[in-house]
């Protein structure tokens, strides 16, 4: 029997706010056990003060001028309600601190935890993610964590107990009025929770509008020279204006429902007070009933309805906050690839030997990149990866770095599957040069300083020269404490490249790995590059991917790469004679003599 969808989403709610409860409401146990106090005590001098009103409207209405002792019993009434107030003000002014300084706590964690979870994550979760849904989820989406938790708390300590606090006061002075009062509540209940659905569905469309918005944002600036290139500000600004409409549109009808509330809440309390005023009237006037009972039966009425109202809106704001928590819990219960990498042994490099044994791999079930690979890349030599656009040489790379795994065959270091060594010590053995230099917020020295945490300027300055970059460094204003801009902005793809050289020159790491290292760049900056991996190769294992085949002419080694398989490999001279694969793709670039960088 299928589920009614409504059951279900409440299912799911309420699974989330037990979780929500579990996981901060017991961490922050402490701190929101001292606010719910200063709640309690709120809540009680609110009661006190509003069942002090009887005695005083009596005092007040029974005083003359000879009755002096009265009133001086009305001045003590008079600052008693004064202390309480203030009282008051003191202990809601101390849950509040507490419960902000610990709703703050809550996002942080949040956002370190969001964080942690996304570092652990393998490349290929991050492309099946947009960016800018990341972002939202990690900058919009954790405020929705600590504002339901605190929507909770501050509901069952300031609400419900100020609301009980005064029904108490209501049912003293007059038990038949609270009892007409308690049929109404249950009706306002049950027409504001009809609102909730509306609410929870537009509340999820206002956040993906939000992340579309993030993400039209983050391409514009990214990639603002296409934009202004091709012209393509209208259609970019057609596409912020549809994600911006649809945001407000979500957000408007979101608004029409929680607004009515207000109309549904102020009739039924406007029904309520006149007929309880009406009733109330009749009992003083006609059955001479205790005027200041009456009195403090209707302020304590008054003081309870914004308590009660909230408390019949309280469905419609979780709503809105559970949507947001609900995308923060979707990403941290997305599985670890590597959940046990911590139980595996490290990675033992003797002579830096890598094999591929019959090693397939496919990023999609239906299309498959390495079929049956095989081959060898010995120590203290250049092996060379070339062939066609898409025959899975990059791949290797990917494979090596365990950036994915292979669905079979094995890939091993030194006789150890990458599967199945500690995924940081693998990586510690590796330097990586990519064709696309990513450069991190900083300076230069910064920059280079991640090849090896800690390292000293001197070491900086060090490798830098290595690279062949400490004279382009050097010449710039500010040298090693330049600012790379976004991205690397400040910088040339050839300065780029070289910081990238000196970053993998720093980390000192047996094995290299060049994934076309020099395919974007001119042919001057070509000559800088190649030098400085000339010099970066020696004494180590090194893979690099080409399409320039004058920069591997020279390897030890040459793997064409066609189809997913190695079917040719030699020296670039075997490979010539044997007039194959190799040398159709030689030729095609070339013709039969190569053209050496000098």
């Amino acid at each position: 029997m299928k589920v009614p969808e409504k059951r279900t989403q409440d299912g799911q709610s309420f699974a989330l706010i037990r979780r929500l409860l579990a996981e901060h409401g017991r961490h922050h146990g402490s701190a929101y056990a001292i606010a719910l106090g200063l709640m309690a005590v709120a809540a009680g001098t609110t009661a006190l003060s509003v069942s002090l009103l009887a005695p005083i409207v009596n005092g007040m209405t029974g005083l003359s001028v000879a009755e002096g002792g009265a009133f001086k019993h009305l001045r003590f009434l008079a600052l008693s309600v004064g202390a309480l107030y203030i009282l008051r003000g003191l202990a809601t002014f101390g849950q509040l601190v507490i419960m902000s300084r610990t709703g703050n706590r809550i996002v942080a964690a949040i956002q370190a935890r969001v964080y942690d979870h996304l570092l652990r994550q393998p490349v290929a979760f991050y492309q099946q993610r947009h960016s800018s849904d990341l972002m939202a989820r990690l900058a919009l989406a954790a405020n929705s964590v600590r504002d339901v938790v605190q929507l909770l708390v501050t509901s069952a300590g300031r609400d419900v107990l100020t609301l009980l606090a005064l029904l108490c006061v209501m049912v003293y002075n007059d038990p038949l009025m609270a009892l007409m009062l308690l049929v109404l509540m249950p009706v306002g209940a049950l027409l504001l929770g009809r609102l909730m659905r509306r609410v929870r569905k537009y509340a999820r469309r206002q956040f993906d509008g939000s992340a579309r918005i993030m993400q039209t944002i983050q391409e514009t600036v990214q990639g603002i020279r296409i934009v202004k290139s091709f012209n393509l500000e209208e259609v970019m600004r057609g596409r912020m204006a549809s994600s911006i409409n649809e945001v407000e549109k979500a957000a408007n009808r979101m608004a029409k429902g929680v607004a009515m509330a207000s109309p549904v809440s102020e009739t039924l309390g406007g029904v309520a007070v006149s007929a309880l005023v009406l009733y109330g009237g009749w009992r003083v006037a006609v059955a001479h009933a205790d005027p200041g009972s009456f009195f403090s039966f209707i302020v304590a009425m008054l003081a309870a309805y914004e308590p009660a109202k909230r408390l019949g809106k309280l469905n419609l704001d979780l709503q809105n906050g559970l949507v947001n928590a609900r995308m923060i819990y979707d990403l941290l219960d997305e599985p670890l690839a590597d959940a046990d990498d911590d139980l595996k042994p490290p990675l033992v490099v003797t002579r830096s030997r890598i094999v591929f044994q019959d090693v397939g791999f496919n990023y999609r079930p239906s299309e498959t990149v390495l079929k049956g690979l095989d081959f060898v890349a010995e120590p203290d030599t250049t092996t060379a990866l070339v062939g066609p656009s898409g025959g899975g040489k990059s791949t290797i790379i990917s494979l090596i770095q365990r950036f994915y795994n292979p669905q079979s065959g094995l890939v091993t270091i030194d006789g150890q599957s990458v599967m199945d060594v500690r995924l940081g010590s693998l990586r510690d053995n590796i330097a990586f040069v990519a064709q696309d230099v990513f450069l991190f917020r900083g300076t230069i020295a910064d920059n280079i300083g991640l090849g090896r945490l800690g390292a000293s300027q001197s070491e900086i300055v060090a490798a830098a020269r290595k690279a062949h970059a400490h004279d382009f460094i050097t010449a710039l204003a500010d040298g090693y404490a330049t600012p790379v801009g976004e991205h690397g902005n400040n910088l040339s793809g050839g300065q780029k490249q070289r910081i990238a050289i000196a970053r993998a020159f720093l980390k000192e790491a047996p094995i290299l790995l060049l994934d076309e290292p020099t395919a974007a760049l001119d042919s001057e900056s070509e000559r800088e590059i190649q030098k400085a991996l000339d010099d970066l190769r020696i004494g180590r294992t090194t893979i690099v991917v080409a399409h320039r085949l004058q920069t591997i002419v020279d390897a030890d080694r040459i793997c064409v790469i066609e189809g997913g398989r190695a079917v040719e490999s030699g020296t670039h001279s075997e490979l010539m004679q044997l007039r194959g694969a190799y040398h159709t793709f030689f030729a095609t670039q070339f013709g039969e003599r190569p053209r050496r960088i000098a």
